[in-house]
């Protein structure tokens, strides 16, 4: 009897960890939620499917994030993956800098730091010029100047809270997200300083063409949680 009930509690648990990692179905909006990544894992993201193709040459990409963990631990905080390039990285580095990558080398900025009280976060870019900068709370870092006439290139994986070093692998724990984020939206351009000061402020903007965190589709994996925003 007792090695019967041993059996079912290893085939108990073995099914609830396989069922941890699976994702769920396709969602559908986000509207005065969070997300919750409550957990360092090397398993645990939130996969978006973009409304239109990431093929971009200019960008606008916001989002509310806060964080509990320490200034010097690496943060992903958007990963943009085609099957041989990191299309759009962005991240806080261990020496606090926050930054962001297109294929190749990265560009570096001193920001405020995120801290467990929500940080309104954007970085715009164009290829026309290259300019690109970072907004903390509706305030512009300087500009630098990185890839003008780049482009990203579409048909990838976009993940929230984990970096895929290969096309959605490569999972490390030491660089997941942990803590929450919110209102997460992207435009095809670069949004003007008042609308990226209105979107801060909770104000209407235009809605987001590649990403609008209202109706954006997406899946959960892992130990993420989707609660109330109050």
């Amino acid at each position: 009897m007792m090695v019967n009930t041993v059996r079912f509690a290893l085939v108990v648990v073995g099914v609830f960890g396989w069922s941890m990692m699976l994702p769920s179905a396709t969602q559908v909006g986000l509207s005065n939620k969070v997300l919750v990544f409550p957990y360092e894992t090397d398993f645990s993201f939130v996969s978006l499917i973009p409304q239109k193709e990431m093929g971009l040459r200019a960008f606008t990409l916001c989002m509310r994030v806060a964080t509990e963990l320490p200034e010097d631990r690496q943060i992903i905080l958007f990963a943009y993956r085609t099957a041989d390039y990191d299309e759009l990285n962005v991240w806080r580095e261990s020496d606090g800098r926050v930054s962001f990558y297109m294929s190749g080398d990265g560009i570096f900025f001193h920001l405020p730091h995120i801290t467990t009280f929500r940080t309104s976060l954007c970085l715009t870019w164009d290829s026309r010029t290259g300019l690109s900068a970072f907004w903390v709370d509706g305030k512009r870092s300087t500009y630098q100047v990185y890839k003008p006439g780049h482009s990203i290139r579409p048909k990838g994986s976009i993940l929230l809270g984990q970096d895929p070093d290969k096309h959605l692998g490569g999972l490390e724990a030491g660089q997941s997200f942990v803590g929450e984020m919110a209102d997460l939206n992207m435009w095809d351009f670069v949004l003007s300083r008042s609308m990226i000061q209105a979107w801060h402020y909770g104000h209407r903007v235009p809605k987001g063409n590649v990403f609008d965190w209202g109706t954006m589709e997406y899946e959960l994996n892992g130990n993420v949680m989707v609660v109330d925003d109050d």
